[in-house]
């Protein structure tokens, strides 16, 4: 699938704003089954540079400052992406096994090994252990068991807007069975995390106009997320988006990933000035034949 998408980010201010610095994860990300062809940043006003680099995790970040006096910022990250699907599971080996090669002492893989602890959002909880060892059972293969996690999660927590904020801690957001895409994929990391599991955090994008006869995903109108569980050297990363029950597939355009939702903000910046703000968002995937910015 070839997408166009337009993520569009604007902030009215009350009062005019002398300088604000901005660092932005919009870029699509570039992997073996997803491939950038085109990403343009657009700013008004206009500064004077925007300059790029790679983050810890290999994430495209966006850095730019507005050094005039402005009431407003509109910020545009506009790209063109071919998304493939994901390749057959090669290999689905027990839960139990997988955990194994993280523990102190056994061989370990760095690049994953950093998944498999808490994170600033994502401690390690009692509850959420118990909770995902209800589908994690004794020598279950790992895939199986994340994907029945996946099934629980949809089946047991309603989406609502308006339950939770960024700084909602994860044991609250679990305690009301209530959230958004970032709570409910921050509480599948933490049950594979609470079991030696690595996992991490996936932001992203949906397709806007679904497949006929297919329902409208959640989530498709702004920015998304998801998650990824480590399934053995083998198999290695598998995405799968609890919000909508699925294995991601070519409905799901990655953007970046980090350990939590604060290591891959969309936006994040510091304004001087400008009292009170107004924030929207507006987001369009278009699926195309083909493309031309």
């Amino acid at each position: 699938m070839q997408y166009r998408i337009s993520h569009t980010t604007k902030y009215s201010y009350a009062e005019p704003a002398s300088v604000c610095h901005n660092l932005v994860h919009l870029a699509p990300a570039n992997f073996p089954r997803q491939a950038v062809h085109e990403y343009r940043l657009t700013v008004q006003p206009s500064p004077p540079t925007i300059v790029n680099r790679r983050d810890y995790f290999n994430n495209r970040v966006d850095y730019f400052s507005v050094t005039e006096p402005h009431q407003g910022l509109t910020i545009t990250a506009t790209s063109r992406v071919d998304v493939s699907a994901p390749t057959p599971i090669e290999e689905n080996p027990p839960w139990e096994q997988v955990a194994a090669q993280f523990r102190p002492g056994s061989p370990r893989i760095l690049s994953v090994l950093q998944f498999a602890f808490k994170s600033r959002h994502i401690p390690i909880l009692e509850q959420l252990q118990q909770y995902a060892k209800i589908s994690f059972t004794k020598n279950r293969p790992i895939f199986d068991a994340a994907r029945e996690l996946t099934k629980r999660i949809r089946t047991d927590f309603k989406y609502d807007s308006t339950a939770t904020s960024i700084h909602t801690p994860l044991a609250e957001a679990f305690a009301g069975r209530h959230g958004v895409c970032q709570d409910f994929a921050h509480v599948a990391i933490g049950c594979l995390r609470s079991l030696g599991i690595p996992a991490r955090y996936v932001s992203g994008y949906l397709r806007t106009i679904p497949p006929p006869g297919k329902p409208r995903l959640v989530g498709a109108d702004a920015s998304h997320a998801w998650f990824s569980v480590y399934c053995g050297d083998k198999t290695g990363w598998v995405d799968l988006d609890p919000t909508n029950d699925l294995v991601c597939s070519t409905d799901h355009v990655t953007a970046a990933w980090g350990r939590d939702f604060e290591d891959v903000t969309p936006i994040q910046g510091v304004v001087i000035g400008g009292g009170s703000h107004i924030m929207s968002v507006s987001v369009d995937v278009e699926p195309l034949e083909s493309a031309v910015l």
